[in-house]
């Protein structure tokens, strides 16, 4: 009983938010706000995706929320030179902040958690001064679409999340990238030894890991119509590393798992929703995300890194 709870415990979760909801959330079972919890969760399960494979690797990325106000302030600059510039430069900032990370861990010998938070300061800071610390309201077509488009019916948000989480699974289940890097969170030594290369790898992780939170700040900041970056992706990181721990990647690396993933950031969407249907305090989700952190650590703890 134990380990079917453990295995299988976030679909549980979900499971009991809906039930709840359903039967206390006036006007939860709509089209229009089910569709509306599921846009909303695509910068969590985005962001969440990249640090799958940074805690597959025994590490972790801080910098992600950063990431996402980087790329939001940079929308609004390079925007007069065509949408797809402005977001091919977002998307080109966090692949430098994620080899930043990536340099530092890798080569630099810097814990993960070290490095990444001295990035999540900076790059918040950055921001903030190429947005001048005002909020910039965006007015494009091409952007309105990006964010707020559908395709036959289905949001473009999330038929951007179903390729990437795809790309993701294949990357992790038949690629050799994917190989490499549980196997350096199984055993980092132990992969050096057998002549992988495990900095190249370390690299290569956090740069999709910038990448991807990049992204999610694009999106973001499509869909709202809007730049603020002492606002996207605030707090972010901790939604990503719950969504993670739950849906059954341990902390101490060496195992990932995309769609338990994606319905970890499921999860914490719905926590959100609920504690803002019911009116109660935003604190409340975040004391709630903690202690399911602690909680699926201890359940993981026998796990073990294979």
């Amino acid at each position: 009983m134990f380990r079917r709870v453990r295995n299988h415990g976030v679909s549980l979760a979900i499971g009991v938010l809906l039930l709840f909801n359903l039967l206390f959330t006036p006007n939860f079972a709509t089209v229009g706000n089910l569709r509306l919890q599921l846009v909303q969760v695509v910068p969590i399960a985005i962001v969440a995706l990249g640090m799958a494979l940074v805690v597959a690797t025994e590490g972790i990325d801080l910098s992600v929320g950063s990431v996402m106000a980087v790329a939001a302030a940079i929308i609004p600059l390079y925007l007069g030179y065509g949408p797809w510039l402005a977001v091919a430069v977002g998307l080109v900032a966090g692949a430098v902040v994620g080899a930043l990370n990536g340099s530092l861990v890798a080569f630099c010998g810097v814990q993960p958690i070290i490095a990444t938070l001295g990035v999540l300061v900076a790059g918040r800071a950055a921001a903030l001064v190429l947005a001048d610390g005002r909020l910039v309201e965006i007015f494009d077509p091409t952007l309105q679409t990006l964010g707020n488009g559908s395709v036959l019916g289905v949001p473009v948000t999330l038929v951007i999340l179903a390729v990437l989480a795809t790309l993701v699974v294949v990357t992790v289940r038949w690629s050799v990238v994917g190989r490499r890097l549980v196997a350096i969170g199984g055993n980092r030594a132990a992969a050096r030894l057998a002549g992988l290369p495990v900095r190249r790898t370390l690299l290569t992780v956090y740069v999709l890991s910038g990448v991807l939170a990049a992204l999610a700040g694009v999106l973001n900041t499509a869909r709202l119509g809007a730049s603020d970056p002492s606002f996207v992706g605030l707090l972010i990181e901790l939604s990503a590393i719950t969504a993670v721990v739950v849906g059954g990647t341990p902390l101490s690396g060496g195992r990932i798992r995309v769609i338990g993933t994606l319905l970890g950031a499921l999860l914490m969407q719905l926590i959100a929703a609920t504690v803002i249907q019911h009116d109660l305090p935003d604190s409340l989700a975040r004391m709630i995300q903690a202690g399911i952190i602690v909680v699926a650590v201890y359940v993981q703890r026998d796990r073990g890194g294979a």
